[in-house]
């Protein structure tokens, strides 16, 4: 399993010197991938919490730096690594203007971007775009049927519920097919075989970018489960599923002493935290995100890259 690490957006960061200290020390360090998140403001009253039941938004993402500026920072900044989002939201972006940076950023990146996409859930940020949470589902629909529309030849005719290309060219094309993978909840999104955004995946994606929600041999089989049942339905639509890929998302809380039993996956000590990583890999995951951001400890991004380091090095030598 391949280790990828969230670039830091977060407040504090001092975007004209970290966010390139950042990619170059994490391609140096063997990290396969660099990713991005989205947060478009912060509600001082937010609609809903930041996770059921009552978890408020966290402080650091007061500031979260535009993820495509981001991704465009890091592209000039390395060679190797792929450069992926996870997630971008839809509803907060005009499809073929996306289409477009997304395809530009591929180009100067010499083809390595990673295109995550999910629906959002912040009515607050959807609301501050002219979206409701009515929209999320055929926006995202709409996005995906614009980008296999201006990513493929010119010239491009397009016509959609708000997106009309009549007969156009839309440059420039990515160096080749964008991977677009979705993201949607935790680990037991393959559950209901009813779902519109299990089938979204299933008919649609190149992968899926899930939350590991439970620690060890449990949380193992329920991702592996869900897994399965993507590509179970992925197959009945007549896709190659050997080329879809699981990349889960490692959301990381450092504690000062160890978390209990009960305790959610990727919060704990350093030691709990590689345990966790090894379940990810045992659910067969292809890659983990390892992301640091909402981690109150660190006050510096220097201090976020060297524990970076610590657990790329520990988890190859592992």
């Amino acid at each position: 399993m391949k280790l990828g690490l969230r670039l830091p957006q977060r407040l504090g960061v001092d975007l004209q010197h970290d966010l390139v200290e950042a990619a170059r020390t994490a391609e140096a360090a063997g990290y396969a991938s660099l990713w991005t998140y989205e947060r478009l403001l912060f509600p001082e009253a937010p609609v809903e919490p930041y996770a059921p039941p009552d978890v408020p938004w966290p402080e650091t993402s007061r500031q979260a730096a535009d993820p495509l500026a981001v991704l465009t920072a890091a592209a000039v900044a390395t060679e190797r690594v792929r450069l992926g989002s996870a997630v971008l939201i839809a509803a907060l972006h005009t499809p073929i203007q996306l289409a477009k940076a997304l395809a530009t950023i591929d180009q100067i990146s010499g083809g390595r971007i990673v295109a995550g996409m999910s629906t959002g859930w912040a009515t607050d940020e959807l609301q501050a775009t002219g979206a409701t949470r009515a929209d999320r589902g055929r926006f995202l629909d709409e996005t995906l049927d614009v980008f296999d529309a201006v990513w493929g030849p010119d010239p491009v005719t397009f016509r959609g519920p708000r997106v009309v290309i009549d007969n156009a060219s839309v440059l420039p094309k990515p160096v080749s097919k964008i991977p677009v993978m979705l993201g949607g909840g935790g680990s037991n999104l393959g559950r209901g075989t009813s779902s519109k955004a299990v089938q979204r995946i299933a008919q649609r994606a190149d992968g899926w970018l899930p939350l590991l929600s439970i620690p060890g041999p449990a949380g193992a089989a329920e991702l592996r489960a869900s897994w399965d049942r993507i590509r179970g339905m992925a197959s009945e639509y007549g896709r190659d599923t050997s080329r879809m890929e699981m990349v889960v998302v490692g959301n990381v809380t450092f504690t000062d002493r160890p978390a209990g039993p009960d305790r959610s996956a990727f919060v704990g000590t350093l030691d709990q935290i590689m345990d966790d990583i090894h379940t990810a890999a045992e659910a067969g995951a292809d890659e983990l995100i390892v992301d640091l951001n909402l981690q109150d400890w660190f006050t510096s991004t220097r201090q976020m890259l060297d524990t970076a380091v610590e657990i790329r090095e520990r988890a190859g030598a592992s």
